[in-house]
This record gives C-alpha cells, structure tokens and sequence, in this order.
C-alpha cells in the first residue's frame, strides 16, 4: 500500500495572528502620517490666509493715510489717535479724513471727503468665550468706517465693513518731530509729521505671529500747522493733492441726509 505525503498549506494561528499585528501596526503609522500631512498643510494655509488679510489691511491704511485730505487751514483737516499704549487705556483707534476713497454706498451722492476710521472689535460670528478664559484668547477684528460727507456737528456715522480677523495688537504713534507718542489728541487741531502703524495677527492653529509696520510722513503739514512760513501741503512724501475747489468737511456738495450704518 502506498501512503501518499502531502504538504500544509495553511498558516498556524501563530502566524495569523503576527500578520496581523504587523498589518495594524503600518496601518496606525500610515493613517498618523497622513493626518501629520493634513494638519501642517491646514496651519499652512491658515497662516497664508493671516498672512494675506494683514498685508491687506495694512496697505489699505497707508492708502487711506497717502490720501489725507490738505486745507490750508489745519483746523479744517483731522488726524486723531490713540495707540494701544495710550494713557487713556481705551481701544485703539485711528481716525482722519482723507478724499480719492471709494464710493461708501452705490447709487448715492457722496463728496470728496470722507472720515475714516480704524478700531478693533469684537468677532461678531465667534463662539462665545468659554468661562475662565483668558482675554488674550479673544478673536479680535480690525474695522474699518468710511463715513461720507462728514460733519463735526452730527454723531459719527457711516459704513462698517470687517477688514482682518484674529488681530492681536494694533498699535499707531504719532511723531511730533522730537519724540514719539502713542496718541494724538483733536485738541492739538495739527497733524503730525509722522503715523507708524502696526498689526500683529496670530493665526488660530498655531505658528508664528504675522506683523506689517509701515510709516506715512507729513512733514509739510506739519511744519504748516505750526505756523512755519513758506510751507504749504503739496509735494509732501506720502500724500495726494487736494481736492478741487477745497471743500470743506462739513457738509461735503451735493448731500443731503444721513449716511447709512450697517
């Protein structure tokens, strides 16, 4: 009688279950690597996406600012202030009329000044804070108001619009020409000869902060407001002409009515 040997095919239960380990072990490395991809690639592009709204915001303020509207009077133009560091401990604010913006509200009449103003505030859309929370934690947003045809007699008005997210400083000094200072009151009816503005945004993962620095001058206005002879406000570094005519702020031609506030 024959006796035929075949072989074993199969695996031992020892063999299975080390495959299967081996196969959850590159598993788990495969799926950690793929979310190590996922989340640099996210706080890349959160970054580049901070990165983007501070750049903007920063060059439109020091358009806004190269657009500073000239009088020959001092008193019938306006640059105010208050830096983060101010001893008046409010928010930091910058406001001034410039002309040359763009139209605040379509279809309506508007003139050649408006007031602008920059601040921060709160992010509107945020999730409310959770208690025990540290203030520094707080999603702050830099605003922006144009307020066609203004007039120092009636409250500030005008349109508000967001202009960059997750701001965490917004600093702005003003020179004198001997020092720097974090304020600049309306009291002093000038301008200076110097605004440096500063944001600082942290991107909400994680990474470094984003910081855009800039200085306008205003040398000529300056000098001009201090009553300096032979100084007058055009050709200065950093600035536009004056409107034609010089119309004054209060009141700029062909408006009637309240501006709108969103």
């Amino acid at each position: 009688m024959t006796t035929r040997r075949t072989d074993n095919l199969g695996f031992t239960l020892a063999e299975v279950l080390i495959a299967s380990t081996i196969s959850s072990f590159i598993a788990l490395a495969a799926v950690g690597a793929l979310k190590a991809v996922t989340d640099s690639s996210r706080v890349v592009d959160r970054a580049t996406e901070t990165a983007g709204e501070v750049r903007f915001a920063a060059r439109m303020i020091q358009t806004d600012l190269t657009n500073l509207y000239r009088d020959p009077d001092p008193k019938a133009m306006k640059l105010v202030g208050a830096s983060q560091e101010s001893d008046t401990l409010g928010p930091a604010v910058l406001t001034f009329y410039a002309t040359g913006c763009a139209k605040a509200r379509v279809g309506q009449p508007e003139g050649d000044v408006y007031e602008v103003e920059y601040f921060l505030g709160k992010n509107p859309n945020a999730e409310a804070e959770a208690e025990g929370e540290e203030e520094e934690l707080e999603e702050f947003v830099l605003f922006r108001r144009l307020w066609p045809n203004p007039d120092r007699e009636r409250n500030p008005g005008g349109v508000l619009s967001p202009i960059a997210e997750n701001i965490s400083a917004f600093t702005v000094q003003f020179s004198d020409g001997k020092q720097l200072v974090a304020e600049w009151p309306e009291e002093l009816q000038s301008i200076p000869e110097m605004v440096e503005v500063t944001l600082v945004a942290q991107p909400k993962d994680r990474g470094s902060p984003v910081i855009e620095r800039f200085r306008v001058s205003f040398p000529r206005l300056a000098a001009r407001g201090a009553g300096i002879p032979g100084e007058g406000p055009q050709g200065e570094q950093g600035g536009g002409q004056p409107p034609q005519g010089q119309p004054q702020p209060q009141g700029s031609q062909g408006t009637r009515g309240s501006p709108e506030q969103k």
